[in-house]
């Protein structure tokens, strides 16, 4: 029997709909997403899609992957001395014979040692304030805090006792009592008294206790400060310039190595540094928190006659928010063997990971965010080693567990359109490709048109252990043959989606606990359907 000729047409066209359907099938290849790291800063519809909306505890490989960070380990057994207080600064102190002594602050205290922390404090000096700078210089090591005595420390002496008390010493008074202080160019220099917050203190040459002979010195830079009214809050040395830092300001003096002739070389109005705490050195630059981001100070002298750039450009808001809201103090490290620049608002528990390996086109930095950070103190050793400080005392950046817990890794990509703005979606597919990740349950996410109820599918990567040559080389009739590998196992699925909308938006999180996790790529398949 034949059927009618319009039933006929539209059985036509339906058969054809499903065939223009399937030509439709499109495909995004999101290969090393979140290479670029966080951008919080552009709209999610025109973001390149190398860019992670979210990307937590997370760091960017050396094989540009987003990848889960390292976790800590304590190494403290013994904390009596810091009591419930957490450490607010570590400083690996070595003297000229190679030896080293690791010291630290808290609960209103000096203390030294890794494993059992011990009181070093000196007997009758009264201590309030944990904000002490520890610097390095000629076989001692110094403590400044702003209206404190400085201390210092040496093998020779075997304890921690106050400046003036140190054979020699001159000029030791209230007046350079120094929040900052810094060693460079043979001297110690100090600055950002209780009352004086535009002069700079510097030592007799190679006499860290000597403040009035010899050619010690100071300047006084109130009539330098490019807006007329500034506040010194970290010093800095670079290239033979001394760079102070005001709140709102920079002024530079060249020539520094003899400060008795040193000259002003020039001078950053708008600019300046949030927090003494904040500045580290790279090498070849140096790193700062101003009020609006990041940034190096190599740059900032270069572009100070055009609009200045940051290197955290791709969270400015987040940044500025967090510095206003800061109740407590900032911490950072710069670490060569981690390649990142790490930046603590620690009243906010966050912590912000800059990878310093090389930068965007418009030359900010990529970025991670790592919330719930328990990290109040950082220090890199000599040897590449990572200290950080908490309450639990003091612990090694290392392996991946927080001292033996999980932590949760995300990353959620922009919105992505599949090039099409106007369609409707439908996602089919989602195949993620994950490296490492041994035995974790991995829960993949998705949404549409920028929605927060994510639906989630799961999926549990199989306990894999690596093989390596001359181990487990041969099988037996029990055990199969492991072929050697490089280390690093490679797990792909492919997992079925529902819904549809005009833009989706994929994530990822797993909780690690004990092994490495890195995203290689997340290929997602969509029907592209009618124009909406």
């Amino acid at each position: 029997m034949r059927l009618p000729l319009m039933r006929q047409s539209t059985q036509r066209k339906w058969f054809l709909g499903l065939f223009n359907m399937a030509q439709q099938l499109q495909s995004i290849n999101l290969v090393a997403p979140a290479f670029k790291g966080i951008n919080t800063e552009d709209s999610p519809l025109a973001q390149d899609p190398s860019f992670a909306e979210i990307a937590d505890n997370a760091v960017i490989d050396k094989r540009g992957r987003i990848a889960a960070r390292k976790g800590y380990e304590v190494i403290t057994t013994n904390k009596t001395v810091l009591g419930t207080a957490a450490i607010r600064s570590i400083r690996e102190f070595r003297d000229n014979a190679g030896n080293s002594k690791i010291f630290s602050v808290g609960n209103n205290k000096i203390i030294s040692g890794t494993t059992t922390l011990v009181d070093e404090t000196p007997g009758s000096y009264t201590i309030t304030a944990d904000n002490w700078k520890m610097v390095d210089f000629n076989d001692s090591i110094y403590f400044f805090q702003r209206g404190y005595q400085p201390l210092v420390y040496s093998n020779a002496s075997g304890a921690v006792e106050t400046l003036s008390s140190v054979s020699g010493a001159a000029g030791v008074t209230g007046a350079m009592y120094g929040n900052e202080v810094i060693a460079a160019y043979g001297r110690l220099w100090t600055a950002d008294f209780t009352s004086n917050k535009s002069t700079v203190y510097w030592s007799d040459l190679l006499i860290g206790h000597d403040w009035s002979g010899g050619t010690s010195g100071s300047i006084d830079i109130s009539k330098v400060w490019p807006d007329g009214y500034d506040e010194i809050v970290a010093l800095a040395a670079h290239n033979g310039l001394l760079i102070i830092f005001g709140e709102h300001s920079i002024v530079v003096y060249q020539g520094a190595e003899a400060p008795a002739t040193m000259s002003l070389a020039d001078t950053v109005a708008g600019v300046g540094c949030v927090d003494r705490d904040t500045v580290q050195h790279t090498g070849t630059d140096v790193m700062f928190l101003s009020h609006t981001g990041l940034r190096s100070f190599g740059r900032t002298i270069r572009e100070k006659s055009m609009p200045i750039s940051t290197l955290s450009r791709t969270i400015t808001k987040d940044i500025i928010s967090l510095i206003q809201n800061e109740t407590e103090f900032f911490r950072s490290i710069y670490s060569p063997e981690e390649n990142f620049y790490l930046l603590t608002f620690v009243g906010q528990e966050t912590t912000f990971c800059f990878d310093v390996r090389g930068s965007l086109e418009d030359g900010s930095l990529r970025v991670t965010r790592w919330p719930g950070s328990v990290f109040t103190a950082y220090e890199r050793l000599t040897d590449g080693t990572l200290y950080v400080g908490s309450t639990n005392g003091i612990s090694k950046y290392k392996d991946y567990s927080d001292n033996g817990t999980s932590y949760r890794f995300k990353y959620f990509s922009p919105s992505l359109t599949f090039g099409d703005t106007s369609r409707l979606k439908i996602l089919k597919k989602i195949k993620p490709t994950l490296v490492g990740a041994n035995s974790a349950t991995v829960f993949m996410k998705f949404a549409y048109d920028f929605g927060t109820a994510f639906r989630t599918t799961e999926f549990t990567v199989g306990n894999q252990n690596p093989a390596f040559f001359n181990v487990n080389e041969f099988g037996t009739n029990s055990s199969p043959l492991s072929e050697f590998t490089g280390g690093e196992l490679t797990n792909q699925r492919s997992l079925n989606a529902v819904g549809s909308g005009s833009t989706v938006v994929v994530g990822l999180e797993s909780d690690i606990n004990g092994f490495a996790l890195s995203l290689q790529e997340i290929n997602l398949l969509a029907l592209m359907g009618k124009t909406l």
